[in-house]
């Protein structure tokens, strides 16, 4: 049993890096193609009216910057309808919304503040927004997401090359205090590599998109005939990724449109906001499980086969293994002194050959860690350094390996929510910096 666990392991670890090799190829691929195209802003055949809704939790701190970057899209200001709710503020964030909508260079614009007292947290918002919401698609800005001034361009053109089939459209988020601290350099690190990798990789291979939780548009009907967002969901935004493509529609990269959002500065924020995230992606990975066994649409079966091979069983291999290497070191140091004491994890006799592989899988993962941030950062201009890679090196031994911290937390609390139904979707107000 105990030689089985450990194959079993190492196959797993194996075929978790073949797919990440996968992802990094189509993503590498996506580039050379991309990267020879010169990008024009000429005008588009037509612009249809576009509702922007930023949903603000105690935010008094960003939304001003972020309401000014919204107002200022390259936009026609006739097209474009913005609607800023205070949700359960006990702070001034309304009083801040007010205070930038008295700019005179505002002043008829199409802007509407809700002070919101429901429940349902960021999809009730978004629920909310879609009943009195009046453009032909609705779109999302988190109050931390100041948009870059052609992010909105950006994913009309995307949606308008296939009206019919592209229902959503996505940009990417760039981190705009990654130079804050050691934590916050390596979360810029880490939304490069799914921003520019993972996305781009997976839209190029399989047309799948992922819908952020900022920086994206949807059609508006369409939105409404699939039941808006589930009330309450922790990560509303995977689980509204899931029913388009349950749909048989497509949600598009707009690789060009970019918003700048803030990240967590201290650890505690970061380890809660990750710990809800997770959870979330957990609760859609359960609810969509069966899907792989049904006849739904084929991308459905893959992005779930990918989460859950991600969020469990991959998981489940990395554990392990750190269990094997520590139960192995341990019962080294005690053979020093107790000869009698033997490895409780072994292949052959002798266990070389098992620490061979070991050492082989574990620079493997460090070689690929590296490559694909390198990579990553290549796609930014004067990213790509030596300081990265060093950056990337650190972060595998300290910063990832609290992905599995995390993991563990949210798989325990999932199912402690479940057999005591307990309210999973309570959250902890991750804390915002004036920059």
């Amino acid at each position: 049993m105990s030689e089985f666990l450990q194959i079993a392991t190492l196959i797993s670890i194996w075929l978790s890096l073949l797919i990440s090799l996968c992802t990094l190829t189509g993503a590498t691929a996506f580039w050379m193609k991309h990267s020879k195209v010169r990008v024009q802003i000429a005008p588009l055949k037509r612009y249809p009216k576009v509702t922007l809704v930023v949903p603000a939790h105690n935010e008094e701190v960003v939304i001003g910057k972020t309401m000014r970057a919204i107002l200022n899209l390259n936009y026609p200001t006739s097209q474009l309808e913005v609607l800023l709710f205070a949700d359960n503020c006990q702070d001034n964030t309304a009083k801040e919304m007010r205070k930038v909508m008295r700019e005179h260079q505002y002043h008829g614009r199409q802007v509407k503040i809700i002070e919101r007292t429901g429940s349902g947290g960021k999809a009730g918002v978004l629920n909310d927004a879609l009943k009195i919401a009046n453009g032909e698609y609705i779109g999302v800005y988190d109050a931390d997401a100041m948009p870059e001034k052609n992010a909105l361009y950006f994913l009309v053109k995307k949606v308008l090359e296939k009206p019919d089939m592209y229902m959503a459209s996505f940009g990417r988020n760039k981190t705009r205090n990654a130079e804050q601290n050691f934590l916050t350099r390596c979360i810029n690190q880490e939304i490069v590599v799914t921003q520019r990798i993972q996305h781009c990789g997976i839209w190029h291979l399989f047309k799948i998109g992922r819908i952020p939780g900022t920086n994206f548009i949807i059609n508006t009907n369409y939105v409404k005939s699939i039941g808006g967002w589930r009330n309450g969901a922790l990560t509303e935004d995977t689980d509204i990724s899931f029913k388009i493509m349950g749909s048989g529609k497509l949600i598009a990269l707009a690789y060009n449109s970019e918003a700048f959002q803030q990240e967590p500065e201290r650890l505690k924020d970061y380890y809660f906001q990750r710990l809800r995230w997770a959870k979330g992606n957990y609760e859609v990975v359960i609810k969509n499980f069966t899907h792989i066994f049904d006849h739904t649409n084929w991308r459905v079966k893959l992005e779930t086969f990918y989460y859950s091979c991600t969020f469990f069983w991959f998981n489940a291999a990395i554990i392990l293994s750190d269990i094997f290497f520590i139960s192995n070191l341990f019962a080294l140091l005690l053979h020093i002194w107790n000869p009698a004491i033997v490895l409780p994890f072994t292949i052959t006799s002798t266990n070389v050959l098992l620490a061979q592989v070991l050492l082989f899988n574990w620079l493997l993962m460090i070689m690929l860690h590296i490559l694909q941030i390198n990579t990553a950062m290549a796609t930014q201009y004067g990213q790509a350094t030596t300081k990265q890679i060093w950056l990337a090196l650190a972060s595998y031994f300290t910063y990832s390996q609290l992905f599995i911290i995390v993991s563990v937390h949210a798989v325990s609390s999932v199912t402690l929510d479940r057999i005591f139904h307990r309210d999973g979707t309570k959250w902890v107000k991750t804390k915002r910096f004036s920059d």
